[in-house]
């Protein structure tokens, strides 16, 4: 059996433009898709004591009963799964159900969030702790269908956990019928002391070794997907906003959790969390291997 595509639903407006996009996924990857539901006796951040667990999963019920008729109405050929989860902690529940997905979509917050907040605490948690790729999904992410195909958006490092992203931008671009657009950033060396400032031709041989990263991680990828457009951007600032500019307007940014600079143990790099907080379109993460 095919592993599902997994997102998670509590019935808010987050979670709703999440579930609509997991079902665009699940045609297009010609994946089940599963629900799952949490019923907590925490309801908007307030213990509710005598709202029995019995109450909570029969709300589940109904809630996922408006998931999967709002899941045929995008998609009606998929297959469909529902699940209650009964226990306390959301993140916990979703990061157990990746173990065995394709892909994990989570709204950016959900009925707990907090107003103002761009990304809740169960999508940071799920995203550092999740067992597949993540796909965080904003409000009106899924906007009307622009004249032509928006692009897809991959940063790239030339890490390993990078490479994995190359990998499956251009598998989303493929399925999408959408260009691709390879984004390297790069920054001059930190110095300290009293040394002389960088020589022209000195910055110049950084900027082709930085092409050449670029260059070597796509190298390979034109040849499986000979039907993806690729534009390559190799361009000297900040990785974060270097990369969240090229996807100002894309229908998916694809991320690798931790990059060449990352630190060993840290589950979540600098670049993937500005980009959760800031992008304004989905966003996909993916861990490295194993």
């Amino acid at each position: 059996m095919s592993r599902a595509i997994v997102v998670g639903y509590d019935g808010s407006a987050h979670a709703a433009d999440a579930l609509t996009w997991a079902a665009r996924e699940a045609a297009r990857a010609r994946l089940p898709l599963r629900i799952v539901y949490v019923a907590r006796t925490v309801v908007d951040g307030y213990v509710v004591s005598d709202r029995p667990l019995d109450l909570s999963t029969q709300v589940g019920g109904q809630v996922l009963g408006d998931a999967v008729e709002r899941v045929h109405a995008v998609a009606p050929a998929i297959e469909v799964a529902t699940q209650v989860d009964e226990r306390e902690s959301v993140a916990a529940a979703l990061t157990d159900a990746s173990e065995h997905a394709h892909l994990l979509v989570v709204g950016s917050r959900g009925r707990g969030g907090v107003a103002g907040l761009l990304l809740g605490s169960v999508s940071v948690t799920v995203v550092a702790h999740a067992h597949c790729p993540v796909v965080v999904v904003r409000r009106h992410a899924e906007a009307a269908a622009p004249s032509s195909p928006r692009p897809v958006v991959v940063g790239v490092d030339g890490s390993a956990t990078s490479a994995r992203a190359v990998d499956v931008a251009f598998d989303q671009a493929s399925r999408r019928g959408a260009p691709l657009v390879a984004v390297h950033a790069w920054e001059l060396p930190s110095v300290i002391g009293p040394v002389p400032p960088w020589m022209p031709e000195e910055v110049e041989e950084l900027r082709v070794a930085e092409r050449v990263v670029l260059s070597e991680s796509l190298a390979g990828h034109a040849e499986r997907y000979p039907d993806v457009q690729v534009r390559a951007i190799v361009r000297r600032g900040a990785p974060a906003y270097v990369v969240l500019t090229a996807a100002d307007d894309a229908e998916l940014l694809v991320v690798g959790s931790r990059g060449r600079g990352g630190f060993r143990g840290l589950l979540l790099g600098s670049v993937s969390q500005a980009v959760l907080h800031h992008a304004t379109c989905p966003v996909m993460v993916v861990h490295p291997a194993g």
